[in-house]
């Protein structure tokens, strides 16, 4: 069951990688071996555009989620007297649970309010796109960030703040590298939410700010190319790199802590 489970995930992306080489334009049918929608995928400018904006948007929609993110599991996890705690929890992880149509359709309001009322922002765009892909990225970094802060050992912090150092100085010399590892893992997750979401991006996005997804989406109505095949290939590709650099470089940090502690 666990080997069918794994065939079902991953056998239509091996077809979809196969398909990206066919010669033909019509993606069920084989016509031979070519490299050539690769080539032409490079030149759609509607396409690459799309892709750098997308990449873009994740990485400061990312960059943003994992800084307040921080913040916020401080407040969770450290500060116990907090009046409104509960609250504050709540509204922080509501994302999780919420449908992304009622994300994007509340945040589109919002911002046509803000827009009638203060003026700002004007039109929607790249701005409002990362607006709210940092509202729902927050709430799965703050998971991932406050469970290592939970399970941390805060005997290590306390021992710095005996031998001299101040709050701040043990939280960035002790508590950010042992945590780091969940940072990352935040960081990416909340980039690949980004790059991968279309309901939100669809309610808040404008003229000129279209984003990849949305471009795939739109061009898949209208009738699959090979170079929409090229480019999943080439994502999957970069994720597949992407994926083993950070197992790699987390081991490495992991494998660096245990040596120190042991010394």
């Amino acid at each position: 069951m666990f080997w069918a489970g794994i065939a079902f995930l991953y056998l239509p992306m091996l077809v979809l990688v196969v398909y990206s080489f066919n010669e033909s334009r019509l993606v069920t049918v084989w016509a031979g071996f070519s490299t050539k929608w690769y080539f032409e995928l490079f030149e759609d400018q509607q396409i690459m555009n799309a892709v750098w904006r997308s990449v873009e948007i994740a990485f400061f929609s990312a960059t943003a989620a994992v800084a307040l993110a921080i913040f916020a599991s401080i407040v969770m996890v450290r500060i116990k007297q907090f009046r409104t705690r509960t609250l504050f929890t709540g509204s922080i992880t509501a994302p999780l649970v919420m449908p992304d149509v009622i994300i994007g359709l509340s945040m589109l309001l919002l911002f046509v309010a803000m827009g009638q009322h203060i003026g700002w922002p004007a039109e929607r765009g790249m701005l409002t796109v990362w607006i709210a892909h940092t509202t729902f990225c927050l709430a799965y970094s703050t998971v991932v960030i406050s469970s290592r802060l939970m399970e941390m050992d805060r005997s290590i912090e306390e021992a710095a703040l005996d031998l001299g150092a101040n709050q701040l100085e043990a939280f960035v010399k002790i508590t950010l590298p042992i945590i780091f590892p969940a940072i990352l893992s935040a960081w990416l997750l909340s980039f690949t939410l980004s790059l991968d979401d279309v309901v939100i991006a669809s309610f808040v996005t404008g003229p000129g700010a279209t984003t990849l997804p949305i471009e795939v989406f739109s061009s898949v109505r209208l009738g699959v190319t090979p170079k929409i095949n090229a480019l999943a290939t080439l994502i999957i590709l970069a994720v597949i790199i992407v994926s083993l650099a950070t197992w790699f470089a987390t081991k490495r940090i992991n494998d660096r802590m245990k040596q120190s502690m042991a010394n």
